[in-house]
């Protein structure tokens, strides 16, 4: 039995409030008053005043602790885990919303109810903030959990082979090692909530199960990334003006980048460098008008999903996926078609030829090359929802106020049909400056600047990569950090690509950058790439990572894993260590925040 806390008198509390912090913590055990007295001084360190956040109550019985966890790489698990916590709230004891890498390893044995939601990434990869995790739990350190219940929801999309592969293994792990599943893992497709709120539910009738009779209820906040309510997010966005729409790759470039300018005045949404802008796009006109012609439809026809009625021209503009095939919509047209290859295309066992195959088409491609009878609900229903889509911001408030600057490559690759432009990027680069942009911010905790600005950063990103490093040394050279500012960039040609060439010799001339290392793929006869720059200076780079600095990675997924491959191979060379020590190096630069990547 846990003795009975005294509480002595304490200025900065009058007599109620030290009766109430009696009360709440009286027959607490130990663990339970570490705790609240790590998060108190959590709100302490965020200028919240903790007992005003806590609701108090006197606990007959040993409360009932949940906790969420969550890795996300771009945002959608974080909300999800957000939407649990917040429903979990009335129902436990205790409830707490962690990010997989603020998460205490050690803590994981004495866990009761466990809530994960973590998304797949890549090639089946787990997101970056949840890298530790996973390999902790898969590992042999992991211990036995036989008094653990728990559920997993996955996030993923299932048009990629190892769809969800991630929160499918730490379901199989956990129950490997004693832990009993409370109910079967959710694997929620890009349209998330259709699995997510039912499996939500399903976890909150499961807690309401578990809770003992008069439990008290104490709701912990996520302190690794200060959750808040936001008033505009992706299902209801800021309306901003567009200031600036130019292009910043030379004319004849095969690739075209546009620096965009969107106006935040009076909207109240702020970000810090490292935070993505979400754009809410539309299909372009022509495409939305081809489909239609194709299915042999009236836009004006009327379509009811849910509570939700509107035209099928409207559905189709801006509420349905239509440049992003998959392969639930094929199965369903293949049965209206009646085309031998492409049953033949399904019925394949190359998973990795399939792919190729619906990547390299568009909904319209499917329709013009198997013409197939659809109603106008049963084809809206058949869709996946059009997403937004998030770009890494180009700017820092304190050089641009109340802007988001944006640096966006428009896809336009071509098709088996014609050319295929990207509906968000071709959205964005035909919007005439003075129009509405439907946007809101999605805070990025994983990719920030180091709080101690003496610290060094390298940044690598090539292309449009780059894009949140211009921000990152305005914000630098906007409070005078005194580390040293090295870039890594890479593109095809250096003439037509080189993005951003005057400002980022203007930053070399005025000292505001100390290093610029550059690699044009295609200006030589042999391609130079990113990593191969990283190697050449992998001396440097092993001296400024043992010194503190900060290493950031921004761009695709393969370049990515590229240059975690150089940077392992520099710590084998220059650290004199074997290939194991090498990359728990690199998972401690990660775990600690000195390397971090923004990959998509």
């Amino acid at each position: 039995m846990s003795a009975q806390l005294i509480i002595p008198p304490i200025p900065a509390l009058d007599e109620e409030r030290s009766a109430l912090l009696a009360r709440l913590t009286s027959g607490l055990d130990v663990a339970a008053l570490n705790w609240i007295s790590g998060y108190a001084a959590g709100l302490a360190a965020r200028g919240v005043p903790a007992l005003a956040t806590l609701p108090v109550a006197t606990p007959a019985v040993t409360a009932l602790r949940v906790t969420v966890l969550y890795g996300s790489q771009t945002g959608n698990a974080k909300r999800e885990a957000e939407r649990l916590h917040e429903s979990l709230c009335g129902e436990a004891g205790e409830v707490r919303l962690v990010r997989a890498d603020a998460y205490p390893m050690r803590e994981l044995a004495e866990e009761r109810v466990l809530f994960i939601v973590i998304s797949t990434q890549g090639e089946g990869e787990p997101p970056d903030d949840a890298r530790g995790f996973v390999e902790f739990v898969c590992g042999r350190r992991a211990p036995k959990l036989d008094r653990l219940q728990f559920a997993v929801l996955g996030l993923g999309d299932a048009s990629y082979p190892q769809f969800n592969a991630i929160g499918r293994r730490l379901d199989a792990r956990l129950e490997a090692l004693g832990a009993r599943r409370l109910f079967a893992h959710g694997d929620a497709d890009v349209d998330v909530a259709s699995v997510a709120a039912p499996w939500i539910g399903r976890a909150c009738e499961h807690v309401r199960a578990l809770k003992p009779a008069s439990s008290p209820v104490i709701v912990a906040d996520d302190v690794a990334t200060g959750t808040a309510l936001v008033r505009w997010h992706k299902e209801q966005p800021y309306l901003a003006e567009l200031l600036v729409n130019q292009r910043i790759s030379a004319r004849d470039s095969t690739q075209e980048v546009r620096h965009l300018e969107i106006d935040l005045a009076d909207s109240g949404l702020t970000y810090v460098p490292g935070d993505a802008l979400g754009i809410r796009p539309r299909n372009a006109a022509v495409v939305v008008d081809r489909v239609i012609a194709r299915l042999g439809l009236s836009g004006h026809e009327s379509v009811r999903i849910g509570d939700e009625i509107r035209s099928l021209q409207d559905w189709l503009g801006g509420h349905r996926e239509l440049t992003r095939l998959h392969r639930g919509f094929v199965q369903q047209h293949a049965q209206r078609a009646k085309a031998p290859l492409l049953d033949a295309m399904l019925a394949n066992d190359d998973a990795m030829a399939f792919n190729s195959w619906l990547h390299a088409r568009q909904i319209d491609d499917v329709l013009n090359e198997f013409p197939g009878e659809w109603s106008a609900g049963e084809f809206v229903a058949a869709l996946r929802p059009l997403l937004p889509r998030l770009y890494s911001i180009a700017s820092s408030r304190k050089a641009v106020g109340d802007e988001a600057h944006l640096t966006v490559a428009v896809l336009d690759n071509a098709g088996p049909f014609g050319a295929h432009r990207g509906v968000a990027s071709g959205f964005l680069a035909d919007v005439e400056v003075g129009a509405s942009l439907p946007i809101f911010i999605e805070s990025n905790d994983r990719f920030r600047l180091p709080l101690d600005a003496a610290r060094d950063v390298i940044m690598i990103g090539p292309g449009t990569g780059v894009a949140p490093f211009r921000g990152f040394v305005q914000e630098r050279t906007a409070i005078g950090a005194s580390g040293r500012n090295w870039l890594i960039f890479g593109a095809r040609h250096q003439r037509s690509q080189f993005l951003y060439q005057l400002e980022w010799q203007a930053a070399l001339k005025a000292g505001q950058l100390q290093r610029l290392d550059l690699a044009f793929s295609r200006d030589s006869a042999e391609p130079v790439y990113v990593q191969q720059r990283l190697i050449e200076q992998g001396r440097d780079v092993y001296a400024w990572l043992e010194a503190g600095a900060h290493l950031y990675v921004c761009g695709a997924t393969a370049m990515g894993r590229s240059v975690h491959a150089a940077l392992r191979d520099i710590v084998i060379e220059h650290g004199g260590r074997d290939a194991e020590a090498a990359d728990e190096y690199l998972s401690e630069l990660q775990r600690s925040g000195c390397y971090a990547r923004d990959v998509y």
